[in-house]
């Protein structure tokens, strides 16, 4: 346990994630969601005001238990059953082809094996089920992702295992998802380098 990733940072992150531009995107992101939805990188439970009435159940899953307190609020406040685990997204414990829905946000950048949890995510999804995602990521400007690529360790330590370089459209792609909407732009009041944004769609076969 270290201070600085299981004490301080939790509250960073809540504080960090919770400005207004960010709420937006969630917003955005999650109106599609419907039926059976599981949320990978659960982390403090911001998206749960966000999820709309079409939302049946929500399976929410994280590797750490961050503010539980806090968390257990939210949970106790939404609007849906929610059932949660605490495992990694790369091996998750639920039955092939069982959710609507599966959402992603500002996850991909953190998980170890991102291309091991896309085929999981894949997995688990229903044939034409959605994964939803709000990321962000590398830079099609060479000069940004250079940057990117230069501070991407430094980033890390300071995100506890955050990514600012990973090409979030390709991975997804590679995974064997079809790509449905995909807006690209720049979060505002963010460094460029962390800025990067991807949002959008992808269906799985």
């Amino acid at each position: 346990m270290g201070l600085y990733r299981d004490v301080l940072f939790p509250h960073l992150l809540d504080f960090v994630m919770s400005r207004a531009n960010m709420m937006e995107q969630r917003a955005q992101t999650l109106a599609e969601a419907h039926g059976d939805v599981l949320e990978i990188g659960f982390g403090t439970g911001l998206n749960l005001d966000y999820y709309p009435n079409a939302v049946d159940h929500l399976t929410v899953l994280d590797p750490a238990q961050l503010l539980p307190k806090r968390v257990a609020r939210r949970i106790e406040a939404a609007q849906m059953p929610i059932t949660t685990a605490y495992v990694d997204a790369e091996h998750l414990p639920f039955d092939a082809q069982r959710f609507n829905v599966v959402v992603s946000t500002w996850t991909l950048c953190t998980i170890p094996d991102v291309a091991a949890a896309l085929n999981e995510i894949r997995r688990v999804l229903k044939p034409g089920g959605r994964l939803l995602f709000i990321e962000h990521g590398r830079s099609p400007d060479a000069k940004i992702a250079r940057k990117q690529d230069r501070y991407n360790g430094l980033q890390k330590i300071i995100g506890v295992g955050c990514n600012m370089n990973r090409p979030i459209d390709l991975l997804i792609e590679q995974a064997n998802f079809t790509m449905d909407r995909l807006e690209r732009f720049q979060m505002p009041h963010s460094p460029r380098v962390l800025a990067e944004s991807y949002r959008g769609a992808a269906i799985a076969p």
